[in-house]
């Protein structure tokens, strides 16, 4: 199993804004993503660049947790938000690649993101109302599994000669039409099908059945009489014999 190893970056603004970012790295472990955290790692003596130079080039992403210091401080250099900031946008470690940084705003009434990164979707977790859904996206995005996929493309309709969707409903609806008119011609002694009955019976609208009439007139099935009655030609004999519309 692939496990994603996602690095989190944020300035430490208050215990309890440390103590979110936490619980933000817990609910990442807790979902199958190996998050890397300083106050899980570091310990007094440690090299805080080493640490930031070497889980920035290895992990899949980087989450930076914007909050109003962050971004100040991100956008002026200073401290370890400065330093991070300095390593990925520099060719120091040409690793690095600016596409895996995934931008979350925590802030009150403001939605602002880093200068390096303003070209970047983010998202917002602020309202705490919306955390969830916030966090579903973000599990996905890190997974690569969205929960909106884009569709396989289909078969070209006009390839290899096939009609394209207007004419294959055409042709269907003349199918059926031609059903009613043989049927009418086979049980009746009259050589000519009345229009009424085709209004009645074929439980379609009138101005359907009228284009649809036409189009039979058209390619040469039927005939119309003087009284606008429907008269099967032998073409449409043929028509009827090619598709099994004969008793």
């Amino acid at each position: 199993m692939n496990i994603p190893k996602v690095f989190i970056s944020y300035s430490h603004d208050s215990l309890e804004h440390k103590k979110w970012v936490n619980e933000l790295g817990t609910r990442l472990r807790s979902n199958g993503v190996d998050a890397i955290l300083d106050q899980w790692e570091l310990q007094p003596g440690d090299d805080l660049p080493h640490f930031m130079e070497t889980h920035l080039a290895n992990s899949d992403r980087i989450i930076m947790v914007c909050t109003e210091s962050y971004v100040e401080k991100a956008n002026k250099g200073q401290g370890g938000v400065g330093y991070e900031k300095m390593i990925i946008t520099s060719n120091l470690l040409e690793k690095i690649d600016k596409n895996k940084v995934i931008p979350i705003i925590k802030q009150n009434g403001s939605a602002d993101i880093p200068t390096f990164l303003k070209t970047k979707l983010y998202l917002n977790f602020s309202i705490n109302a919306d955390f969830e859904y916030n966090f579903d996206e973000l599990i996905r995005t890190i997974h690569q599994s969205p929960l909106l996929k884009k569709p396989e493309i289909g078969n070209n309709p006009f390839e290899d000669g096939k009609a394209p969707l207007k004419e294959e409903k055409a042709k269907d609806s003349i199918l059926e039409f031609m059903k009613f008119v043989v049927y009418k011609f086979e049980s009746t002694s009259d050589k000519w099908i009345y229009y009424k009955d085709a209004v009645n019976q074929m439980n379609i609208s009138r101005i359907y059945l009228d284009l649809i009439i036409s189009e039979a007139q058209e390619t040469g099935l039927i005939r119309l009489d003087s009284g606008g009655d429907i008269i099967l030609t032998d073409k449409g004999k043929m028509y009827a014999i090619q598709n099994n519309l004969t008793n």
